[in-house]
């Protein structure tokens, strides 16, 4: 059986680690119970520097060396991968998640260390991969969903491996192989009391998929929305489409493994990082959430607050949990059955708040929705987290004024991300040429630039550039609508101000051409 290492990238540099790497644990856990040797290092947890990740690929006489991530960690796992092929130059170095999945391609000419890549979903891709490892067969040209290196070392694409059906026959994550105590020391969000005051919190996730089409999203083939398919110059690429395929684990799936961890770890709080919990509720017909808050209750872990219907505090027993959500899916029927079972928090995309954007954003909400969704939450006595975006490609003065005007008008303080075009999403692909024009033709540049989208990288607005948008990013925070005046009312007076200029640069345009016209006449020879 192979001896197997798996690194786990830095994901934010600029922040302490606060989530696990459940993809690479779940990945893990596959390896294991194939009967696989398999070790594990997180360098997001760790932040120990090179020195030691040298030491770690050095430690044994790995067979294959794995490395996976959002696009997000692209900076990390470029550094990463040169210090792997450079100290363990045997092992096969294989790469897997959004950051490859994305732009498999261009990932495997800009890293040429990469031997192999795991595109979209890896559940059975993964371990095929490892049973080849094992004949030393290392002929992936008849694996599906996989990226090879061809004779001459160019990247070759693999047909789409076809997503597993059902998800509960997956194992829990390895979380044993994870450095749990870092992450339970970085447990404090605030976002809820219940969170903040959680000693314990870990991340899990009961599904694949959102039932939405924003265009600033992407799914990476663990939707039915990836297609491999000759691209304009012949080569085969991966293309995403509008395909869905949600799936989900069983509620009872769900609560036995949040018992298994609360029991075992002693986790008093679940994040929910599923791409949209509301979808299970839409496409269970309305009762995958109820069941998964009878189970939990049930299963004796709904909080003591909750039962004796008391104030939170140090003395409460069982596990909060909190999810995402969307204002044109939720129902306060479902809000409450999820309080009562623990929810503390629900993270809603609400993105914008002007009529005009919202409809172009595929997410199927409305202003109105967006707005009532905030007070039904409160009303609930679960916690509404607003996440708010600016620099949309229709992005105007009234648009952002729309939006102070509704955060005010629902007490809401929040300092917006930036409209980011990440690989995979509709956007991406049509302003590409005017993300690598932004990059001086370097398109790499700006995948190594790309973050959390709370900074500024390739700006798709076509009214504002960067700098203004930082400017407008601090006037939402401080919902200055006096300064947003001022902004709109300088921006007027120096396009007045251009106006004339352009024109006259017209005029001065035609007066030279008409001097230099007889210069050049008489300048020619007879």
């Amino acid at each position: 059986m192979a001896k197997i290492l798996l690194i786990n990238p830095v994901v934010r540099e600029e922040s302490e680690a606060k989530h696990i790497p459940y993809g690479l644990a779940l990945m893990a856990a596959v390896a294991q119970d194939k009967g696989h040797q398999v070790s594990f290092y997180d360098e997001n947890a760790q932040r120990l520097g090179d020195e030691i990740i040298e030491k770690v690929c050095q430690a044994d006489d790995w067979d294959v060396i794995g490395i996976g991530g959002l696009t997000t960690t692209y900076r990390s796992v470029k550094k990463i991968i040169r210090i792997i092929k450079r100290t363990a130059p045997n092992a096969l170095l294989v790469a897997g998640g959004g950051f490859i999945t994305s732009m498999p391609r261009e990932i495997m000419e800009w890293l040429p260390q990469l031997d192999l890549a795991v595109i979209g979903e890896g559940y059975v891709t993964w371990p095929e991969v490892l049973e080849q490892v094992d004949r030393k067969d290392f002929d992936f040209s008849k694996t599906l969903g996989v990226c090879y290196r061809d004779q001459n070392k160019v990247p070759r694409l693999t047909g789409v491996r076809p997503n597993i059906k059902d998800m509960d026959v997956l194992p829990y994550p390895a979380f044993d192989l994870l450095p749990l105590d870092i992450y339970f020391a970085n447990s404090k969000i605030l976002y809820s009391e219940e969170g903040f005051t959680s000693k314990k919190r870990l991340d899990l996730m009961g599904s694949l998929g959102c039932s939405l089409f924003c265009k600033f999203c992407w799914h990476l083939g663990t939707t039915g929305d990836m297609l491999v398919e000759k691209d304009a110059q012949g080569e085969m690429d991966v293309r995403f489409t509008m395909g869905r395929n949600i799936r989900y684990h069983s509620p009872k799936y769900v609560v036995e493994m949040t018992r298994h961890v609360h029991e075992k770890y002693g986790v008093d709080f679940i994040s929910f990082i599923d791409e949209n919990f509301m979808t299970m509720d839409v496409y269970s017909k309305r009762t995958w959430l109820f069941e998964l808050c009878n189970e939990w209750v049930k299963a004796g872990l709904q909080p003591t607050c909750r039962r004796d219907k008391v104030p939170h505090d140090e003395n409460c027993k069982g596990v909060h949990w909190s999810g995402t959500s969307h204002a044109g899916l939720v129902r306060r029927e479902t809000l409450d059955a999820m309080y009562v079972a623990g929810c503390s928090h629900l993270v809603y995309g609400l993105e914008s708040f002007d009529p005009k954007i919202l409809s172009t954003l595929g997410k199927g909400a409305n202003q109105q929705k967006n707005i009532d969704c905030v007070g039904m939450t409160l009303d609930a006595g679960i916690r509404p987290i607003p996440n708010v975006i600016i620099g949309f490609p229709e992005e105007s003065f009234d648009s952002v004024r729309t939006m102070i005007k509704c955060l005010l008008k629902l007490g809401i303080y929040a300092k917006p991300h930036f409209a980011t075009p990440y690989p995979g999403s509709e956007w991406y692909y049509t302003y590409k040429d005017s993300i690598i024009e932004q990059y001086n033709g370097d398109l790499e540049a700006f995948i190594e630039d790309l973050g959390d989208a709370s900074k500024i990288c390739a700006v798709i607005s076509h009214r504002f550039s960067g700098m203004q948008l930082m400017g407008l990013q601090q006037i939402v925070h401080q919902r200055d609508l006096r300064l947003l005046d001022q902004a709109e009312k300088h921006w007027a007076d120096c396009d007045a101000h251009i106006k004339p200029v352009a024109k006259h640069k017209e005029s001065f345009n035609f007066l030279a051409k008409a001097v230099k016209a007889p210069m050049e006449a008489e300048s020619r020879p007879l």
